[in-house]
């Protein structure tokens, strides 16, 4: 199969590819409910559904995603990322096609529960995937990638449902819609298939002549070359390091020992929580809503206001990509939970002045807000839960972090309505002042990622505990550093005495030795 003859640069670019239409998918799935609850054949079809009922229909979604997420804690480490991720899109074919054929709440009902699956196992292995077959200069802005593609898939929804509106007398215009989710999980399920298993997978479950297959496509070298065999040793010696450090079990997990587990499986999901609690979803949720009830503004404006904001927030979701693996996350989270501080207080400002003047500088507000999350909170929680975790736990870290996610989501997408209608402008204080709360969080407990293979993460989290509390941050990364290194050179003069090399007279450089991260 052609697919097998990628390596290297082609080779990263098809991962790239295939997770972003992946989660394209998952971006598609939260957006294409939005356009069909005004559908007058969907009301018809399901007898005039309430607002309270058709709250019940979106938000079992997020339960579904919340069980998904739940889910792959237990499996995902035994069936791999790739068969995850397929085994995701399947529930997204079986729950889309439930959907598209429904003539029943109840069948509807189950059916978003089925898809919500789906995309929570997705949402927590795809991350995970893209981050342990891609080098360490690259992880943040190739993870940043796939969340403009998220919000890509919302903006196609968006087209599609406008598309089809102009047949709404027909069945068709809503049940085409929500059957797209599963030719997008065909396509992504064929792409998965294609590509390689993550080495750090396969070197944990001790199945390393695989790894090495994997490695040596990735860095397009020969199998039995110094190169791959020195990475390969390298992952090898960190997943035994971490076997030696704690015993197997979820007592473990909670010991916050030299791996310090628990504290980094709180700093991923945490970031989920400055996510969710930040507002983005009151926003992208209920914006339509807030432009009509809060702003006063006619359903069209809305909508169209609506369908620039998502485009506003893909731009700034691709700047990113410039900077997030140059300025670090804790630089950009702390940038953004200012800026989205900032904005939503100049909203509140404006709704509260009550004039025509003062709702155009609220509107601003809220579109000066998506500025700072898309160069943040975007992609920051997808990637942070992926790389600060250790490898024996890096499944369990990004399923809890996206459980916590999803659970959030939830919260919002109940409150924010009640919010909205019973204490108007009020509510976006509750985000104004949320929102600046996070940077105490972040400055003290945040540990910078950015640059660092996940190896260094790993002796980062040991020499700091080792070092106590004199110990900084700073001076930790570059002990884990060095001690990377070092190990690095250990393994390569190892490499040359087993080939029966005269290490002396090697020329070394750090070319010879990289690893992938």
């Amino acid at each position: 199969m052609w697919t097998n003859e990628l390596e290297g640069r082609a080779l990263t670019i098809g991962i790239t590819l295939t997770c972003g239409v992946a989660f394209m998918l998952f971006g598609f799935d939260q957006g294409v409910f939005g356009g069909i609850l005004g559908n007058a054949q969907f009301i018809a079809t399901f007898n005039n559904p309430t607002p309270t009922i058709q709250g019940q229909i979106v938000s079992t979604y997020d339960i579904g995603c919340i069980l998904g997420a739940l889910l792959t804690i237990f499996i995902g480490d035994r069936l791999g990322r790739k068969k995850t991720i397929m085994l995701a899109c399947l529930f997204v074919i079986i729950g889309g096609a439930l959907q598209a054929s429904s003539f029943s709440l109840a069948q509807m009902i189950i059916a978003r529960v089925i898809a919500g699956l789906g995309i929570g196992m997705e949402s927590a292995a795809i991350p995970m995937w893209q981050s342990e077959t891609c080098k360490p200069q690259h992880r943040g802005k190739l993870v940043a990638l796939q969340l403009v593609l998220v919000i890509g898939g919302i903006v196609l929804t968006e087209w599609i449902n406008l598309g089809f509106s102009y047949i709404s007398d027909k069945p068709i215009s809503w049940r085409i819609p929500l059957f797209m989710q599963c030719v997008f999980a065909v396509l992504a399920i064929l792409m998965v298939y294609c590509m390689p298993e993550s080495p750090r997978w396969l070197c944990l479950k001790e199945r390393n002549d695989e790894a090495q297959i994997v490695i040596a496509r990735l860095m397009a070298k020969p199998a039995d070359s110094d190169e791959v065999i020195e990475s390969l040793q390298l992952i090898i010696a960190t997943v035994d390091h971490e076997k030696e450090l704690e015993r197997v079990g979820w007592g473990e997990i909670f010991s916050n020992g030299e791996q310090q587990t628990f504290r980094r499986i709180c700093l991923g999901a945490g970031c989920s929580v400055f996510q969710q609690m930040g507002g983005i979803n009151v926003v992208v949720y209920y914006l339509p809503v807030i432009l009509t009830k809060s702003f006063g503004f006619s359903n069209q404006l809305a909508l169209i206001l609506t369908a620039v904001d998502f485009i506003s927030l893909m731009f700034w979701g691709s700047i990113v990509m410039l900077a997030i693996d140059r300025w670090g996350r804790k630089k950009l989270m702390l940038l953004g939970a200012f800026g989205m501080g900032c904005s939503f207080t100049v909203a509140v400002i404006g709704l509260a002045l009550e004039t025509k003047a003062s709702y155009a500088v609220a509107v601003t507000g809220i579109f000066v807000y998506n500025v700072f999350f898309g160069i943040s909170f975007l992609s920051i929680p997808f990637s942070y839960p992926s790389e600060i975790n250790s490898q024996r736990h890096r499944n369990l870290g990004a399923s809890i972090a996206m459980m916590t996610q999803w659970l959030f989501v939830y919260v919002i997408v109940l409150i924010a309505p009640i919010g909205i209608a019973n204490i108007g402008w009020r509510f976006y204080i509750i985000f104004a002042v949320l929102n600046f709360a996070w940077l105490p969080l972040i400055w003290y407990f945040y540990i910078e990622t950015a640059g660092l293979s996940l190896e260094e993460i790993d002796k980062l989290f040991e020499i700091h505990y080792k070092g106590g509390k004199c110990m900084t941050w700073k001076e930790a990364t570059r002990l884990a550093k060095e001690h990377i290194a070092l190990a690095k050179i250990q393994i390569h003069e190892k490499t040359m005495h087993a080939h029966n090399v005269d290490v002396e007279h090697v020329e070394f450089s750090e070319k010879n030795v990289s690893v992938i991260a």
